[in-house]
């Protein structure tokens, strides 16, 4: 679901003038997402009287007590990401960023991930694409572990329409996972002092895809095969570019480093994600990794400010952990080993409420209001 500031995040410094959100303007409404999202969450929290989740609502999976075990699950999909599988005609990566996006939340409350279900929506069912999407759906699975137990294909024609005549599919997953229900990590012990190691994405990922679609191809009238000389690579290869896996590091890390305290997977809402956690804390960024070119390309064609850039995209950061000062370099070493990039990106100060702040961007944003839950953008 597309979303620009569903989580209840207070702008305290900021300088956009008036002006219309771009990403609002490519047909994306950020008010209804959450108008809908509050109205939905009080009635499904009705259902909890019997068996009620280990976690309230607002966290990026939950968790369930079955016979003593947590099992954790979530459910995600990759947006319109799929259009640019279908401008390119190439399927065998969007299976990857599907599982992507489901198991990189599993791990943010302690969870191993463990097995997952697709759904697959498609205007046509032409083999072919469904075995490229199942390549993906596969790469990725093993990536990060674990099995795909089934999963449903419908086809829908009149419902969901593609790029071209007969093209058009919708990717979606399901997945689950298991905790020790004394070991469910939420962030609710981060503290100050504590420091902000930020995983580098390798691009755009699965968020604010119609925001991107509408810069380049729209307004800048360019072509999924147009080569810029910001990129080695043409703008759809880019931005079909397949979302990082942060599980196997992930794990290590629970199992090896002492002083974990937090996992935050950036996607909608990109680094004010960590006001998601519940303590109350100021969350400095002051040594951001450098900014991917898709991203100024994307910021200076569409005359994005700074706030929206950094509520919509991830940044060049697709995955924080939060670990106390003296675990910091042990937590980079496991995700180098791991062939990722890793640094500290940030520290947390005390606060009498949940900060982010990016003094360089001259941004700061506070959760202001208790928010059930956080509609995803995959725009």
């Amino acid at each position: 679901m597309d979303g620009g500031n569903p989580m209840g995040l207070a702008k305290l410094k900021s300088n956009p003038g008036d002006r219309t959100l771009v990403y609002e303007s490519a047909g994306v409404n950020s008010a209804n997402a959450h108008e809908g999202l509050s109205r939905l969450t009080a009635h499904i929290t009705r259902t909890w009287h019997e068996r009620p989740p280990e976690l309230d609502l607002g966290h990026f999976a939950n968790v369930i007590e079955i016979g003593g075990q947590g099992v954790a699950f979530c459910t995600d999909g990759v947006g319109s990401k799929t259009l640019i599988a279908q401008m390119l005609q190439k399927y065998d990566t969007i299976g990857i960023d599907c599982v992507a996006m489901n198991v990189n939340d599993l791990i943010c409350v302690g969870a191993t991930p463990v097995s997952m279900v697709d759904y697959i929506a498609i205007e046509k069912a032409d083999p072919d694409v469904l075995e490229q999407i199942s390549v993906g759906l596969t790469q990725g699975a093993l990536e990060a572990g674990i099995s795909i137990s089934g999963g449903e294909i419908a086809q829908l024609p009149g419902i969901i329409e593609g790029y071209r005549p007969g093209s058009g599919f919708d990717l979606v997953g399901a997945a689950i996972g298991h905790v020790d229900l004394s070991r469910i990590i939420t962030g609710k012990d981060v503290q100050p002092k504590d420091v902000i190691i930020g995983v580098r994405s390798n691009g755009i990922h699965s968020n604010g895809l119609t925001l991107a679609r509408d810069v380049l191809f729209n307004k800048l009238g360019l072509k999924s095969g147009h080569r810029p000389e910001e990129l080695d690579i043409s703008i759809g290869e880019e931005l079909l570019k397949p979302t990082h896996i942060y599980v196997r590091e992930a794990l290590e890390i629970m199992r090896s480093v002492s002083g974990l305290k937090a996992l935050v997977h950036i996607t909608s809402e990109g680094l004010f994600n960590l006001a998601r956690l519940p303590a109350e804390v100021k969350y400095v960024i002051d040594a951001l990794p450098p900014i991917p070119a898709i991203f100024k390309m994307i910021q200076e064609a569409g005359h994005v400010d700074n706030d929206e850039m950094f509520s919509v995209y991830n940044m060049g950061v697709g995955f924080c952990f939060v670990v106390q000062e003296s675990s910091a370099d042990d937590a980079i070493a496991v995700i180098t080993s791991h062939g990722k990039e890793a640094s500290r990106i940030g520290y947390l100060e005390t606060s009498s409420e949940r900060v982010v702040s990016i003094p360089a961007r001259n941004l700061e944003v506070a959760k202001s209001r208790k928010i059930p839950n956080k509609p995803q953008s995959r725009g």
